[in-house]
């Protein structure tokens, strides 16, 4: 059954054919639609030179450096994760050891 998510961007209403889950698709258009607002809410009044093109590639930006933030924090939180997994073991091994003395 094909799904279909409805957007509008710069007054255009457009139809996209949702290859996943019609409702994670639609939330992921929204998201792009609130990202474009914020775009051309801090552009403001700027000249007409600012084209929709620009506005996308500058949403673009923010959000693959949302992606890249979040990335960064995902790895360092696994490397927490996994100093804190050793230490733990460390001290089980040592702690083992000691008992069977």
């Amino acid at each position: 059954m094909e799904q279909f998510v409805r957007i509008e961007l710069f007054g255009i209403p457009l139809t996209l054919k949702a290859e996943t889950d019609a409702a994670k698709a639609q939330e992921v258009a929204d998201y792009l639609v609130g990202e474009v607002a914020k775009v051309e809410q801090r552009l403001g009044a700027e000249p007409p030179r600012v084209t929709q093109n620009a506005v996308l590639i500058l949403t673009a930006l923010n959000i693959i450096n949302e992606f890249f933030e979040l990335k960064r924090d995902h790895q360092e939180l696994l490397d927490k994760i996994f100093r804190k997994t050793d230490y733990i073991i460390q001290r089980l091994s040592e702690s083992s050891a000691t008992s069977g003395k």
